[in-house]
């Protein structure tokens, strides 16, 4: 036995390290997608005309800084908006009267969830609801009317003032 543990010694290493990077991927994958949410996070709701973008595990930044993540989003029977539940972190007191806009880091960048702090003296408890928000802006349809824009109506085809 102890002659084929010598034999083996380097698979072995090898297979240990490959068996300790998959642990790592699994708890990073599960930090990621909002699995592994801080404890003790505070849980408040913001209503959304239109969440597209967002997911379970999506940033949620103050100032370009995260500050929490989406834990869930669902369609709310009475408004039929959706619901986002965010879990922000609790050593950041936010306003009670914070917006959240639903905005992305560019042309091609990540979506995520902008929280802008308000003027209130009181921080956001566990239960609170966001009414102030911002959704998601439809990129295509922006284009679409850009493009299908009604030529101006003043003067004659060419661009001549017309003669009375």
């Amino acid at each position: 036995m102890r002659a084929l543990l010598r034999e083996n010694v380097g698979e072995a290493i090898i297979g240990l390290a490959v068996v300790l990077l998959a642990a790592w991927f699994v708890m990073f994958a599960w930090d990621r997608t909002g699995g592994g949410e801080r404890a003790g996070a505070i849980r408040v709701t913001a209503l959304f005309p239109n969440a597209s973008g967002v997911n379970v595990g999506t940033d949620v930044r103050v100032a370009g800084l995260k500050v929490g993540t989406v834990s869930a989003q669902k369609l709310d029977p009475q408004s039929y908006q959706v619901a986002v539940s965010l879990a922000l972190d609790p050593s950041v007191k936010l306003p009670s009267d914070s917006t959240a806009a639903i905005t992305s880091e560019g042309l091609l960048g990540s979506t995520f969830i902008a929280l802008t702090p308000g003027g209130s003296t009181k921080p956001f408890k566990n239960g609170d609801t966001i009414t102030d928000t911002q959704g998601a802006m439809d990129l295509m349809a922006l284009i679409g009317q850009f493009i299908n824009k009604p030529a101006s109506t003043g003067g004659t085809a060419g661009g001549a003032p017309a003669t009375p």
